[in-house]
């Protein structure tokens, strides 16, 4: 059984989505402000987290980065259709994916099971060790590591597995969607943005002049490849 973190200020909406994920197996642990959410995630085993932005005390961004200093669980963002700002800061700051408000639960309970299925997957140890490297950039999928230049690049899941996928098919374009598909595993809907955000995160990450990448490049119209 998987533990799942719900925060949001909106009890209505903690509640339904309580009996969504109670539903699947899931165990719920609610909380209604960021120092809530915090304080559950000191002490429980936590395997994904879904969170409202807007939140008293202590708003979902901000709870965000502390999650980020400590952990890599995945973080599902839940969003009002206007803050679309807010989405592209959360996915800078390490969210893995956000659904908009209203949602719809088919929809919201796929996602979960996605983050969690790669999450698990992630860190079972099982996978065949292999590197990939380019340049400065080493992707070593046994440790889950990437490293620039020796030095090692602290990356979120969701980054890492874009950057595996387009390292392990140099000059090969991938659209938005393709990326999405690969990486998420869900129903491409709104891809461009989310896919230009963690790229653009990337870049920052990795390359030594984001403004003109020489590894993560992109084929205007057509989309993204890794250029050894």
């Amino acid at each position: 059984m998987y533990n799942v973190l719900v925060c949001d200020d909106e009890k209505d909406i903690v509640s339904a989505l309580e009996i969504y994920l109670r539903s699947d197996g899931y165990e719920v642990f609610t909380a209604y402000n960021g120092r809530e959410a915090l304080e559950i995630m000191d002490r429980e085993e936590i395997q994904l987290v879904l969170m409202d932005i807007m939140m008293p005390e202590m708003d979902g961004i901000e709870t965000m980065c502390k999650i980020r200093e400590k952990s890599n669980v995945p973080v599902i963002l839940l969003t009002a259709k206007s803050e679309d700002t807010d989405k592209v800061l959360g996915l800078t700051v390490g969210a893995d994916d956000y659904v908009t408000k209203p949602f719809n639960p088919v929809e919201l309970q796929a996602r979960v099971k996605s983050q969690i299925r790669r999450y698990m997957q992630l860190g079972s140890g099982q996978m065949v060790q292999t590197k990939l490297a380019a340049g400065g950039i080493e992707l070593d999928d046994k440790l889950k590591e990437v490293t620039l230049d020796g030095e090692k690049v602290n990356l979120t899941r969701t980054e890492y597995d874009i950057l595996k996928l387009l390292m392990e098919h140099p000059g090969e374009v991938f659209s938005p969607t393709q990326i999405y598909e690969a990486v998420w595993h869900g129903n491409p809907c709104g891809v461009e943005n989310t896919v230009a955000v963690h790229i653009r995160h990337l870049r920052e990450k990795l390359e030594y002049d984001p403004a003109n990448p020489r590894y993560l490049t992109v084929v205007w119209g057509r989309g993204y490849r890794f250029s050894r």
